[in-house]
């Protein structure tokens, strides 16, 4: 059996990261693994280092190659780096804000300075680029069952209510 080239790449992509666009502020977090060497032993050590800062561009699409530059000010000097978000490296990605933007690259953000490296745009709600769920027909099924017994407990509750309405009525009239 052999595998062609865009099976295996399809097979490779992570489906697990956000919907992420030029203008988003997003925190990338990073494996990094350290090797210190003393003497004959060596010591791995691994940490995760957060990257946070303004998504201004993004290549390759939906596919195994697609990177993003995110561009941050550390110390007053502009930074900027490229992740390839299909590396085993990237643990998560969270997206912090996002304004709508009207280019696909960012790249005039570069000559800014200050307050004006703030994207203008409006500020819209993060949780609609998060990655969705793959749902099982067993769990849509029980999330539909949930959904009518707590329909029915709560008319069961309403009709309990109107009875004592209707007999604190019934008491206040007969008095």
């Amino acid at each position: 059996m052999t595998v062609t080239l865009k099976e295996f790449n399809h097979s490779k992509t992570r489906t697990d990261l956000p919907d992420i666009k030029p203008g988003h502020i997003v925190k990338v977090y990073q494996k990094i693994t350290e090797t210190k060497v003393a003497g004959k032993k060596t010591e791995t050590k691994e940490r995760i280092q957060i990257f946070e800062g303004l998504v201004i561009g993004r290549k390759g699409g939906t596919g195994i190659n697609a990177t993003i530059t995110v561009r941050k000010f550390s110390g007053g000097i502009g930074v900027e780096r490229i992740f390839p978000l299909s590396a085993p490296t990237i643990e998560k990605i969270e997206i912090i804000k996002v304004t709508k933007v009207r280019r696909a690259k960012l790249n005039y953000m570069r000559d800014r300075i200050g307050k004006a490296t703030r994207p203008k745009g409006e500020v819209v709600n993060p949780e609609d680029y998060m990655p969705r769920k793959e749902v099982t027909a067993a769990e849509e099924t029980a999330t539909e069952t949930a959904k009518t017994e707590a329909k029915e407990e709560t008319t069961e509750e309403t009709a309990e209510k109107k009875e004592v309405v209707e007999e604190t009525d019934e008491k206040k009239s007969s008095n």
